[in-house]
């Protein structure tokens, strides 16, 4: 039977070759479109999100506030300034936290050979290299330690900024000067995407351990301080104990957000999966319609194999085939047609996007764009997409043969 209809097919479409030709390069194209344009898609929001968690890997940022409440007869408008024992209480007392960082920052004056520069720099803990994605290069490393036990002078630089101290020597090793004091360079940060910036990007950064920092510059108070959770779930009630912890230290109500702010960079990330859900929506739509376009050729070549197959089908109908026959027959050469052109579309995206694991996405605007993803869900959704088109494009067409009237369709030219 199937390979019967597959002999029909053939024959109907060699007596239309060029309408067939130019239907099956319709699918094609609109295939591609599909698959293209949400694999682009797919590979946009993949970066996007990636460059969130290059700068912030789903953690809790703590930092100091002013009450807004008034609690146990102290008056509202208090400062609350946190210090590094602040660190040590909430690792102590708050479950489920597995990395914990104070956080120090200043600007600050590079100065090595003749190159003079003013950069951000920060003071943290070894928990900060992979809460902010500050890998080191090859032969170098982060903060470590023994860096904070003994206030070494070590020095951690982003890729941008140690290019432009050192103009392609090695710097790892080299002593800087930092605000007129010595420091050794410990390591190199390597290059990654980053989409969300606090006082500018990672790449141009200095980072010291925190403990030299507090030494060098006599800070009382820290900046803010990083918290990581076992699990990104827990970060919602973790939020709570940190405050209720704060609040007895500091004496303000837990439930005033005003004290102590705590950004989730949770927030982000769902922002993203948002804006990338409503691009990869909009891509499919306008792939789906374009291909919907195809489907309409699709549907003509069919209603002409009807018409031209009048007096055979009438004939078939008369010596007792069966209405679902004749459905079958028509939407079967619809559906093969769709699949056959989508199956060429498949094939060609999957070539384009393997060509594009290829090009340099580390750099320039291809860094943010990404390199296109050909998931199991696009596929799952075009040969879905396909399936429906063949089958409207085959079931109008085989309606009208399946209701040919068998005397008339004799008289028929």
């Amino acid at each position: 039977m199937i390979i019967e209809l597959i002999r029909e097919f053939f024959r109907d479409m060699n007596s239309h070759r060029m309408r067939t030709v130019l239907t099956l390069i319709a699918i094609t194209w609109g295939t591609m479109s599909v698959v293209l344009l949400l694999a682009f898609g797919e590979g946009f929001g993949t970066a996007m999100r990636n460059g969130m968690v290059n700068a912030w890997n789903r953690v809790l940022i703590v930092y100091g506030g002013e009450t807004g409440k008034v609690y146990q007869g102290l008056p509202k408008g208090r400062g609350v300034n946190l210090e590094e024992s602040d660190v040590t209480l909430l690792k102590a007392t708050v479950p489920n936290i597995v990395m914990i960082s104070p956080q120090y920052r200043k600007n600050a004056e590079l100065f090595y050979g003749k190159t003079r520069l003013t950069t951000e720099c920060e003071g943290a803990g070894p928990d900060f290299e992979v809460m902010r994605a500050m890998y080191p290069e090859a032969g170098g490393r982060f903060i470590d330690a023994n860096d904070i036990k003994y206030q070494k002078r070590s020095l951690f630089l982003g890729y941008e900024i140690a290019g432009d101290l050192f103009k392609g020597e090695n710097p790892i090793g080299k002593t800087v000067m930092l605000d007129n004091v010595p420091f050794t360079v410990i390591g190199i940060m390597e290059k990654k995407l980053q989409t969300s910036m606090n006082n500018g990007p990672d790449s141009r950064r200095a980072v010291i351990p925190y403990s030299t920092f507090r030494m060098i510059y006599g800070y009382e108070h820290i900046n803010t301080i990083l918290i990581k959770a076992a699990s990104p779930s827990m970060q919602t009630r973790m939020i709570s104990d940190i405050r209720q912890v704060l609040g007895r230290k500091y004496r303000f109500d837990p439930t005033d957000e005003r004290a102590v702010g705590i950004f989730d960079t949770m927030m982000i990330d769902e922002i993203i999966k948002k804006v990338s859900l409503g691009v990869n929506i909009f891509l499919g739509v306008v792939g789906f319609f374009t291909l919907m376009i195809a489907g309409v050729g699709v549907a003509n070549v069919m209603y002409v194999v009807v018409k031209e197959r009048t007096r055979e089908i009438g004939i078939e109908i008369a010596v007792g085939a069966k209405r679902v026959h004749i459905l079958s027959q028509f939407v079967f050469e619809a559906l093969f047609l769709s699949l056959l052109g989508g199956t060429l579309g498949l094939l060609l995206s999957w070539g384009i996007v393997y060509a594009m694991s290829f090009v340099n996405t580390s750099s320039g605007p291809m860094q943010f764009l990404g390199r296109p993803i050909l998931s199991i869900g696009i596929m799952l959704f075009t040969v879905i997409v396909l399936t429906l088109i063949g089958l409207f494009a085959g079931v109008f067409p085989a309606r009208r043969a399946a209701g040919v009237d068998p005397v008339e369709s004799l008289r028929y030219e």
